[in-house]
């Protein structure tokens, strides 16, 4: 999602080459997210992203209603507080509930709820395809089954080899998520210290099955997160976080286990079935915060990395701030007000 939203915030002012190491764009990102915008998930260093993403998210139709459900227990008031106390000097709307009344069949333990009425479903597919679709029709070209191998840069031009031929450019743009410090080290380019982590989804069938307008659920203590989908079933995660190598990550039998435990105690429905299940990756640099801007000591190479699990619902301002730095130019109005110093790799 990164390449192909940066792709399509520069493509009508550079010309732009997007070098995929998979068959076809996305198979990292699109058919593995959780596909929600939350205004609080990452953290408040991450919301100004996520706000200013709301409004491009939902003038290109990629929103849909469905709010979200912050709950716990007796024993996590504290975190409760923390919680509420890290967004009270932002625009979020966060408001406590008694969270009996969205979820039927919580078990009586669980009085503790703070709702977050903006979340919302992102049409994730659809996002990325209109991102390669934006970027295609300003000129980008696209190069699949085209694996890094290096990159040398000699009198300002990049020569980039990979298994699909060798391209030169002006500038390499790092946005191959968990794989990123790899292509670094590769371009001799120092390494940022991300760490990508394994995120267990499963869709279950429930019953009784989850009932339309129930909110998008999860635990203020991290330890799991469901969300309705079509047609009464539900993606249920344990919040995994896993230190993993980069992969074509698969899930694990004990953390699928992990999550239908969770969930059973959380409500007193029945799990009738686990239709799917699948993993993602979520690539973090040390400070959990994302990285874009060029390399304090190698010209010519851009940061674009450590999205963790927000990069899809950042997507739009991230692009267009990233873009900004890419091109040297003023942001947009939509990011003017966004610290750009924050994300800079010039703090590792």
């Amino acid at each position: 999602m990164a390449g192909a939203s940066l792709s399509a915030a520069i493509g009508s002012q550079a010309w732009v080459l997007v070098l995929e190491a998979e068959d076809a764009p996305g198979y990292h990102a699109t058919g593995r997210s959780a596909a929600f915008w939350s205004e609080t998930y990452g953290g408040p260093d991450i919301q100004p992203l996520t706000t200013a993403s709301g409004p491009l998210l939902q003038a290109g139709g990629h929103l849909a209603p469905l709010g979200s459900l912050h709950i716990g227990r007796a024993e996590d008031e504290s975190a409760m507080d923390a919680f509420l106390a890290e967004f009270a000097s932002s625009d979020v709307r966060l408001d406590r509930v008694d969270p009996s009344a969205f979820v039927p069949g919580l078990r009586s333990e669980w009085t503790l709820g703070v709702q977050e009425a903006t979340c919302a479903y992102i049409d994730v597919a659809a996002l990325h395809a209109e991102s390669i679709a934006t970027a295609r029709r300003a000129g980008a070209d696209f190069v699949t089954d085209a694996t890094f191998a290096g990159a040398t840069r000699d009198g300002g031009i990049w020569t980039i080899d990979t298994t699909a031929g060798t391209f030169q450019a002006r500038t390499i743009v790092d946005a191959a998520g968990a794989w990123a410090d790899d292509v670094a080290v590769r371009a001799g380019v120092r390494p940022l210290g991300l760490q990508a982590y394994r995120r267990t989804m499963v869709q279950l069938r429930t019953d009784p099955g989850a009932p339309d307008g129930m909110p998008h659920v999860a635990d203020l203590g991290g330890r799991f997160y469901f969300k309705p989908e079509p047609g009464g079933r539900l993606w249920l995660s344990p919040h995994d976080e896993t230190p993993t190598d980069p992969c074509d990550a698969a899930p694990e039998e004990i953390d699928v286990a992990i999550a239908i435990d969770r969930f059973e105690q959380v409500v007193d429905w029945r799990v009738a079935a686990v239709e799917r299940r699948w993993a993602g990756l979520r690539t973090f640099a040390p400070d959990r915060l994302p990285i874009y801007g060029f390399d304090r000591d190698v010209p010519g190479f851009f940061w674009c990395a450590g999205q963790g699990g927000f990069g899809i619902q950042t997507a739009p301002a991230a692009a267009l701030l990233a873009a900004s730095l890419l091109l040297g130019v003023s942001p947009d109005p939509a990011v003017a007000a966004i610290d750009a110093a924050r994300y800079s790799p010039g703090r590792f």
